[in-house]
């Protein structure tokens, strides 16, 4: 074999292995710092990157409004950043369909050109969270809930309920990957620690005087699988089953 010659699978595989660097450095949570035109000064934008998965979520927490979200899948390569959506609640028509722009990263700022919702320049800001350690970051798929006594599977579809958390981040969503529906999201920051899980909600599609709330449950990670119970924040009973997702 020439000296220098590299087998092609040799070179596919430290082709994957760069572009997983590259998808590895964008997790976490992202805070946005160039403002949208004519946007209040209340409003923030996160975005959460976790497990080949992404969410973006625009609401007031001041005053209690949500604005909006949208997210889905990605890929990473040579500075490229590709996201496909799976929901968006400020063009469902958009759900199916990728958007491919310019991705610079620079020690904790992130610059994209050509996506989100105005294919404008964004500047992001990514949110300290060095000292979380937190056993829950990821992306998981609700797949079991109790009713009446009995666990019930629930079987994958178009339709999901994902919860994407960065190391102290949040945010829930429900809807379907094909037809475009979305029925709810709500998101804030959160801690896991000694079994216990705690949410601080700031922002809440369905109900705003949800924002501000703390609710606590129980958790614990089994075989793979996020045992969550307790209180729901209309005070009902939960017990859920979740799943973390595969990445791209």
């Amino acid at each position: 074999m020439l000296a220098g010659f590299k087998a092609p699978e040799t070179i596919a595989k430290q082709v994957k292995a760069e572009q997983q660097t590259q998808a590895n450095s964008l997790e976490g949570a992202w805070r946005l710092t160039s403002k949208t035109k004519n946007a209040a000064e209340t409003i923030t934008t996160v975005k959460i990157v976790q497990d080949g998965f992404f969410t973006v979520a625009v609401f007031d927490e001041r005053n209690k409004k949500f604005v909006g979200t949208y997210g889905g899948t990605y890929t990473i390569a040579n500075g490229q950043l590709t996201e496909k959506y799976e929901f968006n609640t400020f063009d469902s028509t958009q759900v199916g369909k990728s958007k491919t722009g310019k991705s610079t990263l620079k020690s904790n700022t992130w610059q994209t050109t050509g996506l989100g919702q105005q294919n404008r320049t964004e500047n992001w800001e990514k949110v300290n969270e060095t000292k979380a350690g937190s056993p829950l970051a990821g992306t998981w798929r609700i797949t079991g809930r109790e009713q009446n006594g009995q666990m019930n599977t629930m079987r994958p579809g178009p339709r999901k309920t994902l919860k994407v958390l960065s190391g102290t981040r949040f945010q829930w969503i429900a809807f379907n990957s094909e037809t475009g529906e979305f029925s709810g999201t709500g998101g804030g920051t959160y801690t896991a620690k000694d079994g216990k899980y705690t949410e601080n909600i700031e922002f809440f599609s369905r109900d705003s005087s949800r924002v501000g709330m703390q609710l606590s449950f129980n958790f614990e990670v089994r075989n793979g699988k996020w045992h969550h119970s307790g209180q729901s924040s209309t005070g009902k009973p939960v017990n859920e089953i979740w799943e973390r997702i595969a990445g791209n």
